[in-house]
């Protein structure tokens, strides 16, 4: 069992996923990553970073596709989980995901940001279980801070 306490569960099923948390970024203006108030984290909005650290960038619709969006989000997801194991220590502290804010670059007629926000909702399913089904909303927005598809923001119910 010594296994165990060195690695969470949820560490454990990331890794069955072969799922690898990035490095939680800095912020890159006036805001703190997270901020753990009322048994709530409130974790400020994340961009998506490729495996190799490079930002995804461009409109979905336009130059990028509804594909690209979605691992975008996907990446977003990944960011938003190592920002609650920077925040909380232990991911095993998560109770349950609660919302998800998504927003996406996007062009003016396309119409599919759910789905892109599907990357992102589906991987909290996949790495705690029903404790990741969430309320969330997405919308499209002309542009991102640095250029990136997606943008998504959580609110995560803690365990003390």
């Amino acid at each position: 069992m010594l296994w165990l306490d060195a690695m969470s569960m949820i560490e454990q099923r990331l890794a069955a996923e072969g799922l690898t948390l990035p490095e939680p970024t800095a912020p890159v203006a006036a805001y703190v990553p997270t901020v753990l108030a009322g048994g709530l984290l409130h974790i400020s909005g994340q961009i998506p970073f490729t495996a190799d650290g490079k930002i995804m960038t461009g409109k979905i619709g336009g130059e990028r596709d509804l594909v690209w969006g979605t691992a975008a989000a996907e990446r977003c997801g990944l960011m938003l989980v190592a920002q609650m194991k920077a925040a909380l220590g232990n991911l095993d502290r998560v109770e349950r995901i609660v919302k998800l804010g998504a927003f996406v670059a996007s062009t003016p007629d396309f119409t599919d940001q759910p789905k892109v926000a599907n990357g992102a909702s589906e991987l909290m399913v996949r790495i705690f279980g029903e404790a990741g089904r969430h309320a969330r909303s997405a919308v499209g927005v002309p542009s991102l801070p640095l250029d990136s598809s997606v943008e998504i923001d959580a609110i995560v119910a803690v365990r003390a």
